[in-house]
């Protein structure tokens, strides 16, 4: 059998898609070693990773059998360096070529370039900012007032003030919102007469919604002036919509041409932003423009390639330069130790990590919960659920009737919002009381994935009658939908949640806008969409509920990992219900989501970008 016959039966077989083989054979069907290379490249690429090491391409008796053929076509062997470079596919990374080779990584063309830019964003770009220290002090002084040794909001603040551009992450309720409402404040006291346009924005509608009404309400707190507050933008919006989005286009209005008009930009939830938007962003950023991105390294990563926060804060937890602690340590009169590491100095004095919860104290079981899966600790994860914390449960699903018990109490999670559409509620309220609780799953298939458990529920709710399904209809009051396609012209986002309500005009579904008002849209003019009683934990990034409930399958999935737990366990602001094996869950707790990428070499000088 040829390499040509071998990737068509591997695309039979599920093991590689059919656009990774097509793509391979397009840029090097006369070259059977650079085939395979390239269709396991593309199949990488949409599993999330930037680049392939040299290193991976060999056996494995992991691998199926298919691809394990498709090694053994090409010998034992292979001198890949050689092979790739003399391929016209591949270059060195300064030309067109569809692949590009650089050191011991394979990328996609595209990638590398993306990469590239992120990369001499972070490294080169970032210039220290000029400032009058005494009255930068006094007025964080006047801002932060916690009495603490190391206020890290405060050290944060500082560090953004100083740098033009920082990146801050920390968990849930360690006060990231609070930190850039008193940073926004500082800003805009500082810059005196001159008007400083601000930007506020997040990956998604639901995130940019959540940070509207955080920032807003937190800087209503705050000592500013009318004058001062009118600076401050009204809503967030999402990163689509703020760089122009073009209906049915690729093509954004805002880039290095026709940069965005704005000297300062707040990104909100920078672990969802994928290797691509993320250099989109950098390329649309005009030059004086100030950048601070938050979010929480601990998070999944995007659905698309790159971890680029992750691969950012790999050093945050090294600490600062002597130069830079000891200037932070002048402005914040916090005790700040150096570290005296010699790598990535530049992108450490940008970064601050905010290391105290002020939502989850030592007597909540969902912070408790969360710090054990972080770090990895099984033991803990499992004497956590010994009962002493009443806001988070674990049960088993092992059985039939313990999974109809499963549907059973998530009908009860949803009573209110059921409620709600009963009682005929204004749109806003019902969406509102929708947010309270969410089923959140790991798959997508199967019983205890989305699709599954969303035919189960809603099947169950037409048996309690409390929806009204009409046959051959998708359509019914109170059916909640996603968004799982950007429609700039309609302003919905991948994300976005709608309910279906009939106000009068028939059926609409009703979204939620960043600024709090609500519209609705024909079910017909609506963008790809789905049922949304259960979510993947991917989807639910940037939202936040009352109470959570994680489903995790029976049998163990590369899907199921430590940063996919901890997201879930993250959206529970009240209460936390867990459905899980305890083998799986150990098992997740213990294995990390790997993504990889060239940005922590580079960063750490071990290339240059």
């Amino acid at each position: 059998m040829t390499m040509q016959d071998l990737l068509l039966d591997a695309v039979e077989q599920r093991v590689l898609r059919q656009l990774d083989v097509q793509f391979a054979m397009m840029i090097a069907a006369d070259q059977p070693a650079v085939m395979l290379a390239a269709a396991l490249l593309s199949k990488d690429a949409g599993e999330g990773h930037v680049c392939l090491p040299l290193s991976r391409l060999v056996v494995d008796e992991k691998m199926p059998p298919v691809l394990q053929s498709c090694f053994a076509l090409l010998g034992d062997k292979v001198d890949w360096q050689k092979i790739l470079r003399e391929s016209s596919a591949v270059g060195p990374g300064d030309n067109q070529a569809p692949l590009i080779l650089t050191g011991e990584r394979l990328y996609l063309n595209r990638l590398w370039r993306n990469e590239l830019t992120v990369a001499r964003f972070f490294s080169e770009t970032n210039a220290p900012l000029p400032c009058d220290e005494a009255q930068l002090r006094q007025t964080l002084d006047r801002l932060f007032d916690s009495g603490e040794d190391t206020d890290w909001q405060k050290v944060a603040a500082a560090v953004a003030l100083t740098r033009r551009i920082s990146v801050i992450s920390g968990g849930p309720g360690t006060g990231k919102t609070t930190t850039v409402a008193k940073l926004l404040a500082a800003l805009i006291q500082l810059s005196g007469e001159q008007r400083c346009r601000i930007r506020l924005a997040a990956p998604t509608g639901k995130a940019a919604a959540r940070l509207t009404e955080s920032l807003g309400g937190a800087m209503q707190q705050l000592p500013l002036t009318q004058e001062q507050l009118a600076l401050f933008p009204g809503e967030a919006s999402t990163l689509h919509r703020l760089l122009g989005a073009q209906p049915g286009s690729q093509r954004l209005r805002y880039h290095a041409g026709n940069p965005l008009h704005l000297d300062v930009l707040v990104v909100d939830e920078a672990s969802m932003i994928d290797l691509t938007m993320m250099s989109r962003l950098i390329d649309a950023l005009p030059p004086h423009a100030r950048v601070v991105f938050l979010g929480d390294r601990d998070q999944l990563a995007s659905v698309e390639a790159g971890a680029v926060l992750g691969d950012i804060c790999t050093y945050a937890s090294y600490g600062y330069t002597a130069a830079r602690a000891q200037e932070l340590a002048r402005l914040t009169g916090c005790s700040l130790e150096p570290d005296h590491t010699p790598i990535a100095g530049a992108l450490r004095d940008s970064l601050c990590l905010l290391q105290k919860s002020y939502r989850f104290g030592s007597d909540s079981g969902i912070g408790q919960l969360a710090a054990a899966v972080n770090r990895g600790d099984r033991h803990a994860t499992r004497t956590v659920f010994d009962g002493t914390f009443t806001d988070i449960e674990k049960k088993s699903l092992q059985s039939g009737e313990e999974y109809q018990a499963m549907l059973e109490e998530a009908l009860q999670g949803y009573q209110h919002f059921l409620s709600c559409v009963q009682q005929r509620s204004q749109p806003g309220q019902v969406i509102a009381a929708f947010g309270e609780y969410q089923l959140l799953c790991a798959l997508r298939e199967g019983p205890f994935g989305v699709t599954g458990l969303n035919d189960r529920l809603e099947q169950l709710l037409v048996q309690k009658r409390k929806i009204n399904r009409q046959l051959h209809s998708r359509w019914y009051e109170g059916r909640p939908v996603m968004i799982s396609r950007n429609d700039s012209a309609l302003g919905l986002f991948n994300g976005d949640i709608g309910i279906a309500l009939d106000r009068g005009n028939g059926l609409r579904v009703w979204f939620q806008l960043p600024d709090g008002s609500v519209k609705s849209v024909q079910p017909s003019r609506l963008p790809e969409h789905e049922t949304a009683w259960a979510m993947t934990v991917h989807k639910s990034q940037g939202s936040e509920f009352n109470h959570a409930a994680l489903i995790l399958p029976t049998q163990l999935s590369p899907v199921v990992t430590r940063e996919l737990v901890y997201t879930a366990i993250t959206r529970a602001k009240r209460r936390l219900s867990l459905y899980a094996d305890e083998q799986v869950l150990s098992q997740a707790i213990v294995t990390r989501t790997e993504r990889r990428s060239g940005l922590a070499e580079i960063f750490a000088g071990r290339e240059t970008p």
